[in-house]
């Protein structure tokens, strides 16, 4: 809405220029109302250079003196505010995956050797023996087989999990907290959500979960999990809670 108000105020100030041919290159300003006047037009056009990378601007004042009289509209009066919205909500997914893409690269030029490091790893654990494997790319092993009920994507569950790195530092363990845990599958990374659904209730399984199936590049900052790490996780499956 400010980034509207915006351009309505920029508007304005294109059509008042349009309509008058006074002196622009004034070096002075000699009174508190000439020193706003100067400020509010500096205003305008930094916030306007800031939302749009290119306007315009005989459109722009085309626009003005049309909705002025209500004559030869370009675009329904009721359907102003809706493109608009349309326009910088668009504008504003491009700017956030430009940034994305930015900082994909930044992870991969400083993180590329623990991805390549990672994909070693799970190239060489698919061949031992018990290890299974996944459609997605999913890596588990049975520890223990469980009897009854399968959680479903939705389900909420109570589990004990031991989770590492593949060096073998610990991240997060609710078996060292001694106390279980309760989980949407829903609200967790795609490759619990997958793997948690191949367990029956009171089945211990170890996972090797992928780089793309966890947190990617963009781990949680000041977390000990780094920008595309395989994580290894042990988890019992005690209660499917709902």
């Amino acid at each position: 809405m400010k980034t509207i108000k915006i351009l309505s105020l920029s508007i304005a100030t294109l059509f008042v220029v349009s309509c008058n041919k006074g002196n622009y290159n004034s070096t002075s300003l000699k009174t508190e109302l000439d020193s706003v006047s100067y400020a509010v037009g500096m205003d305008i056009a930094r916030g306007v250079g800031s939302s749009f990378d290119e306007i315009n601007k005989d459109l722009l004042v085309q626009g003005y003196l049309n909705a002025s009289d209500s004559s030869k509209l370009l675009i329904e009066k009721d359907k102003v505010q809706q493109f608009l919205q349309t326009y910088m909500m668009k504008k504003r997914e491009d700017m956030m995956k430009k940034q994305k893409e930015e900082a994909l690269k930044k992870a991969e030029e400083q993180f590329g050797a623990n991805k390549a490091e990672g994909e070693k790893f799970l190239a060489e654990n698919i061949s031992k023996e018990g290890i299974e494997t996944t459609e997605s790319g999913l890596q588990y092993i049975v520890l223990k087989e469980g009897t009854g009920d399968n959680p479903v994507a939705t389900s909420k569950v109570k589990v004990h999990y031991h989770g590492t790195r593949i060096n073998g530092e610990v991240f997060d363990s609710s078996v060292e907290r001694g106390k279980p845990e309760e989980f949407k599958l829903n609200a967790v990374v795609s490759g619990w959500t997958e793997g948690i659904q191949l367990m029956n209730l009171g089945a211990k399984y170890k996972f090797f979960i992928p780089q793309n199936l966890a947190y990617g590049a963009f781990p949680r900052q000041g977390g000990k999990i780094k920008p595309f790490d395989v994580l290894i996780f042990e988890v019992e499956l005690l209660e499917i809670v709902k």
